[in-house]
């Protein structure tokens, strides 16, 4: 007889406490076939689903999944499915090019770009390393976090930066050998109010 796992978890129940932490089981076991926002019943506790409450995690790093990365290597083939023996779709030839990690498997992570474009890529051509990629033409590189500023510069869209600290509205940024501070708005490599340190 095929024994689930809610009768496996009923017999490792110590007696003395059984009654209780059946109880619990069993509560467990009805959320669980319960649609998110409804009751449990007596217990007065509204269902949450698990991703509205938690961070999704890589399955291989336990890193948050989506994270951005930046390419390694001056050249990356983006393969198809995570494996030498998937064909090659693309290949990335922009050295710090700023990535979106959406998956793992294995040594693999599946990479899409700012267009939404990738795949399959080895783990050893991405780098943990935050890079930006402008976004808008022309923004201006300010020498402190003000819009009042003095402006160092102006980027076209296309460059790409080194973050190297974030407050959630401005990246103090290294690109094209100047140093100065961009808003975070007309950056691609960054989610919403982001800060990194």
């Amino acid at each position: 007889m095929r024994q689930t796992y809610l009768d496996r978890f009923r017999r490792s129940i110590r007696p003395a406490f059984g009654a209780p932490l059946a109880m619990v089981a069993l509560m467990a076991s009805m959320a669980a076939t319960l649609p998110a926002g409804a009751q449990v019943p007596g217990s007065g506790e509204t269902v949450i689903e698990a991703s509205a409450t938690q961070e999704r995690r890589g399955s291989v790093t336990n890193l948050p999944i989506p994270r951005y990365v930046s390419l390694k290597a001056s050249e990356g083939n983006v393969r198809r499915g995570p494996s030498l023996n998937h064909r090659i779709d693309w290949v990335f030839k922009r050295r710090s090019m700023p990535l979106q990690v959406t998956a793992e498997y294995g040594h693999w992570r599946r990479i899409q770009d700012r267009d939404g474009a990738g795949g399959w890529v080895h783990y050893s051509l991405i780098s943990g390393v935050r890079t930006g990629l402008v976004d808008e033409d022309m923004v201006p590189l300010f020498a402190r976090a003000d819009t009042g500023a003095p402006i160092l510069a102006r980027l076209e869209a296309g460059v790409i930066a080194r973050l190297m600290e974030c407050d959630g509205t401005w990246c103090r940024v290294n690109a094209g050998g100047y140093r100065g501070w961009l808003t975070e708005s007309s950056i691609w490599g960054l989610d919403p109010g982001e800060q990194l340190d």
